[in-house]
């Protein structure tokens, strides 16, 4: 390989070390600061498109060396996309095939991104960043394809590979762009292997170095990441080696999104609009300091998240699934999401057990609730709901009523329809089921 007039014998040669770095560039008009410089990492010039190609490759290398993969594995990892896409591509050079198991809310782009580059897709309904300990969820599909003969899960929500490969790569790389001068490192929190690696290695250098994590608020609409209820299920989530964390909602995110496009021309995606939004919130504007921003992938996989939360970007389009408001809806659901009206597990329970009676309604599919749901749920399908011949619902409209469903996304539509039908106290479950199952509440199944 020859880096220098940047002619290489195979695809994999542009994976990114010291020698190859993805390239730092420093945000001028979107940060505020008179003093800190901000540089973002720019990682979508990895050979695949987004960070996530520097853990596909050492997910490799790494089961490859302990003589894991013989010839024709087929491999399965759950994704949220780009760790999928990666490893589809490496999979392609190297002569395996991948089967990835994700969630439907995965944004259209790269779910057919996955299918072009060659992976077999098992869709299933998950949150967008794949949840950990969930019974149904893409993880645990992927172990148990992984126990069937020829498959191999590599497990990069677990496995330590994952943060060796930032510290063999990104942080060596930060530390000589900067020359050292590296006050502060700022990632997104999705497996965390980014800043676990990454932040493993600058401390080794240089104890003061800040490391900070930034984590999207529960129930949040951004690929890739995961709210801190999840990260704390997280395997690789080691807190205690960070120097701060902080919590960036949607509408932050996507217009810190569209600014760093449009007044610093960085392509950057939501997660990285999140990551910057963090860094501004926890770095402080004081000389000597510099910060570094990983900016995991471009925006040109999240249409249609864009479309959901910046629709003015949109004008004169049709808004998707008909009628006139969809976004309009959109944003009456992320009000909805950060209202009083979404409760912890505790507090539903406490509401259930009250004087008055209350009815805990389960909106999932008849299916979904007989093989588990909370212990007194009523089965009321979300399309019943929407069709207007749900049966099950109390006759008074005072009557409290807590809607819950796998993850707390389709009881909250469901908890909106109850209010437009006139029930005047209808609370939401955050986390839905299995917040409800992590905090020890009583579940049972109709099988």
């Amino acid at each position: 390989m020859n880096h220098r007039t940047r002619v290489y014998d195979s695809i994999l040669e542009l994976l990114p070390d010291i020698d190859n770095p993805t390239p730092l560039v420093r945000l001028h008009r979107v940060v505020p600061f008179q003093h800190a410089r901000v540089y973002a990492k720019l990682e979508w010039y990895n050979p695949f498109g987004a960070v996530k190609d520097r853990v596909a490759a050492n997910l490799v290398r790494d089961a490859e060396e302990r003589g894991l993969l013989p010839p024709h594995t087929r491999l399965v990892e759950p994704t949220s996309g780009n760790t999928g896409m990666g490893l589809a591509m490496i999979a392609n050079a190297k002569g395996y095939e991948l089967t990835a198991t994700l969630s439907n809310k995965i944004p259209l782009e790269k779910r057919a991104s996955l299918r072009l580059f060659g992976a077999e897709l098992l869709e299933l309904e998950d949150d967008l960043c794949p949840a950990p300990g969930a019974p149904e969820g893409a993880i645990a599909l992927a172990a148990e394809i992984a126990a069937r003969p020829g498959y191999y899960h590599l497990d990069q929500y677990k496995n330590p590979a994952n943060p060796d490969a930032h510290y063999r790569t990104t942080g060596p790389e930060i530390w000589r762009q900067t020359a050292g001068e590296i006050t502060h490192f700022v990632a997104g929190l999705g497996t965390c292997g980014t800043i676990t690696g990454t932040g493993r290695f600058l401390k080794e250098q240089r104890a003061d170095v800040r490391v900070l994590g930034v984590h999207p608020a529960e129930g949040h609409d951004i690929p890739g990441v995961r709210s801190l209820r999840q990260l704390k299920q997280t395997a690789l989530f080691v807190p205690k080696e960070y120097d701060g964390l902080v919590e960036v909602h949607n509408d932050e995110a996507f217009e810190l999104c569209r600014r760093i496009n449009q007044e610093d021309s960085v392509i950057a995606g939501p997660s990285s609009g999140m990551a910057l939004a963090g860094a501004l919130k926890l770095v402080p504007d004081e000389p000597g300091v510099l910060c570094v921003v990983l900016f995991p992938d471009n925006a040109f996989k999240y249409a249609s998240s864009l479309r959901k939360h910046l629709p003015q970007l949109f004008a004169g389009a049709k808004p998707e699934g008909g009628g006139a408001s969809s976004p309009h809806l959109a944003n009456i659901v992320d009000l909805a999401r950060s209202s009083d009206d979404v409760i912890e597990p505790g507090t539903a329970r406490s509401i259930l057990e009250g004087a008055t009676p209350a009815t805990l309604v389960d909106v999932r599919s008849p299916e979904e609730y007989a093989t588990l749901h909370a212990r007194d749920a009523r089965n009321v399908p979300l399309p019943d709901l929407v069709g207007g011949w749900a049966t099950g619902l109390p006759e008074d409209k005072e009557a409290p009523i807590v809607t819950i469903c796998k993850v707390g996304e389709r009881s909250l539509y469901g908890m909106l329809l109850l209010k437009s039908m006139g029930y005047h106290h209808v609370t939401n479950v955050r986390g839905g089921l299995e917040a409800w199952t992590a905090a020890g509440l009583p579940t049972e199944s109709s099988g």
